[in-house]
């Protein structure tokens, strides 16, 4: 790099912050998931308007960090106990197996071809956890039995969701057999077992005990960077094993739930800041990779059927198992319903199948518009419909 690039690097990166964090401010303002205004400023800052910010090499080293994150963040509302729930795992499983195959037959209508629509498919199976439990938090609601199962399915969904993703990037890279896809399946689950093993019963531990030290108690923020440096090297493991980064840093979060600390600064709390800076970055990249102007007739009816497809097989796999096993008829709904926010593991299953050249930006920019609609879908539901007298309340209370 010669100092004459310098310059161009630091404006890049200064209007990157500047635009992303004025993103999570603006979705503050207007009562919105933070998702929702960081893309809708990197549609405004990219080709789709201004054209202020292009999808540059630097723009995606730091996405891709955004991403890893991201998902190490989102490993904090995942407790293992909760897999121990058998509905939870039936409503999770369903939920994830009807997307994908609906995904993958509605892009093969489209003329896609496998690897495409298996790509498509997987775009429509994963449920975003931190979106899912923003909404319920502010609605006084996470500590209801329809809160529990929406967010203990959502957690399966989530895991069997990143597999689904390893699975699919494997099939991609390489020639599709069902032995490729076996040793995918005992590859991730193998590495989510030994990884999470490690993580919970020894790291876990360890770092409750640094946190007894003198020096933890001279310099609160040791915990953290060691947490934090954990995470980067369970990520980078999980890339050398053939793994996705992001499900390395999930397991990393998942592992550090829970841990008690008397003397240093909150683990959690501290990568919330790494994320609302990084993570803000990660989604604004996402709109900036969004050209409206490549979507053609076709895209846009691509996009309402993906759309509404997404939102029915959510219903359908999650909200007919939840009424089969005794939820009622509200309840369900609203666990199918809140099971169908795709948020930010659509988006990176979008991203990576443009990067890979396997779906053009017609198709990305559905897909993440999908992600977007779906997203702002729910928490609009939930207040002006299925939870109406609850939010009322809740917002008395909060007066």
């Amino acid at each position: 790099m010669n100092i004459g690039e310098l310059p161009s690097i630091e404006l890049q990166m200064s209007l990157l912050l500047f635009v992303a964090l004025g993103g999570y401010l603006l979705a503050s303002r207007i009562n919105q998931s933070a998702v929702v205004g960081e893309i809708l400023i990197g549609l405004i800052v990219g080709p789709s308007f201004l054209n202020l910010i292009t999808y540059t090499d630097f723009v995606q080293s730091i996405a891709a960090l955004g991403a890893v994150i991201l998902m190490f963040v989102i490993g904090f509302e995942f407790n293992i106990k909760e897999l121990s729930n058998i509905k939870f795992g039936i409503i999770g499983f369903s939920g994830v197996i009807i997307p994908w195959i609906c995904g993958y037959f509605i892009a093969v209508l489209f003329g896609f071809d496998f690897i495409s629509a298996l790509f498509i498919g997987t775009a429509l199976t994963a449920t975003s956890i931190a979106i899912t439990a923003n909404v319920l938090r502010e609605m006084c609601l996470l500590d209801t039995e329809v809160a529990k199962a929406i967010i203990g399915a959502a957690v399966i969904d989530d895991v069997l969701s990143l597999l689904a993703l390893s699975i699919t990037a494997d099939v991609a890279s390489g020639s599709f057999s069902y032995t490729g896809i076996a040793l995918s399946i005992v590859k991730q689950v193998g590495f989510l077992l030994i990884a999470g093993f490690i993580g919970i019963v020894f790291i876990s531990k360890w770092i409750e005990k640094i946190d007894k030290t003198r020096l933890a108690m001279k310099n609160p923020e040791f915990v953290f960077i060691f947490v934090m440096m954990i995470a980067f090297l369970f990520a980078t493991l999980s890339e050398y094993v053939g793994i996705s980064a992001i499900i390395g840093a999930f397991i990393a979060g998942v592992s550090f739930n829970g841990v008690n600390l008397k003397h240093s600064h909150d683990i959690e709390a501290g990568a919330d800041f790494l994320y609302i800076i990084f993570g803000s970055i990660f989604f604004v990249s996402l709109g900036i990779l969004v050209d409206i102007h490549v979507m053609t007739q076709e895209a846009v009816v691509f996009l309402v059927v993906l759309t509404i497809a997404a939102v029915i097989t959510k219903l359908i796999g999650c909200s007919i198992p939840a009424k089969i096993m005794g939820y009622s008829g509200r309840d369900s709904l609203a666990i199918g319903f809140g099971m169908s926010p795709r948020g930010e593991v659509a988006m990176i299953v979008a991203l990576m199948g443009l990067t890979m050249g396997l779906i053009g930006q017609g198709v990305y920019a559905a897909i993440v518009l999908m992600s977007l609609i779906t997203t702002i879908l729910t928490p609009i539901l939930f207040r002006n419909w299925l939870f109406k007298k609850e939010v009322i309340a809740c917002d008395l209370e909060n007066k």
